[in-house]
């Protein structure tokens, strides 16, 4: 048995995770649980499983690389059932991993009939996540309505400095000596939900954007793969605008 508690003075908010094992029965655990402790407190109980995941792309290969390599692997431990992506460009790269690859194109129609198409291809496989490995699309509040904090994007910057578009051309021209990657989950805001991880390395004055870029490339993927460890184990809980993380 293990249990983590954090308490949020500022919300006057008390957290905790208790993992445990044995032949419990969830709903004894939750009534007894819920009896202890004041009225409106939350209580959940998440039997250990694979999470089932539906992963969103659009060209950018390096994060859906990495995810699909440790799956492959077992190392993921979560299921990725589809591959979904605004183009086809990724297709056969996926298909090699034996995981099916949906092109839902964005061209010639409405936000509103996008969201729509894709929607009815995500939802064939009732994922737990949606994790968008580079999906360069905003999407709606209506959509992200269907997966409230199911959601999670990793963001080529260390947030909330340069978000938006064209993030190293923007870190470039400020002449950061740091840059970084986020992982967060998404909400209405643009790139402002709440934080899961984030990491920063080191760039120099020579350093051009295709250097930054290339570097940049490697953190996203360890960013991502770290966040996703996290909400796969279950150890994100989200308050307000910001996560409490139990490593």
């Amino acid at each position: 048995m293990a249990m983590k508690e954090f308490v949020d003075t500022a919300t006057a908010q008390f957290f905790a995770r208790l993992e445990t094992t044995g032949n419990l029965l969830p709903h004894t655990i939750e009534e007894e649980l819920t009896a202890l402790l004041p009225p409106g407190a939350r209580v959940e109980i998440i039997p250990p499983r694979k999470k089932k995941l539906v992963i969103l792309v659009t060209k950018e290969y390096h994060c859906l690389g990495d995810l699909l390599v440790r799956h492959f692997f077992g190392e993921l431990h979560a299921d990725i059932l589809a591959v979904v992506g605004n183009y086809s460009t990724l297709a056969p790269f996926t298909e090699k991993f034996g995981i099916p690859f949906h092109e839902v194109s964005h061209q010639g129609i409405s936000r509103e009939e996008f969201e729509a198409r894709l929607l009815q291809a995500i939802k064939a496989y009732d994922p737990d996540y949606l994790v968008l490995a580079k999906f360069m699309r905003i999407l709606s509040p209506s959509f992200v309505e269907q997966y409230q904090e199911r959601i999670i994007n990793i963001h080529h910057s260390f947030l909330p400095a340069f978000v938006g578009a064209n993030p190293y051309k923007q870190a470039f021209e400020r002449g950061v000596k740091l840059i970084g990657a986020t992982a967060h989950i998404v909400n209405n805001d643009l790139d402002e939900g709440p934080i899961i991880t984030q990491q920063i390395i080191p760039v120099k004055h020579d350093d051009g954007v295709t250097d930054m870029v290339e570097a940049g490339h490697e953190i996203e993927k360890a960013v991502l793969a770290d966040a996703l460890k996290l909400v796969l184990e279950d150890r994100i809980f989200v308050s307000g605008n910001k996560t409490i993380v139990f490593t």
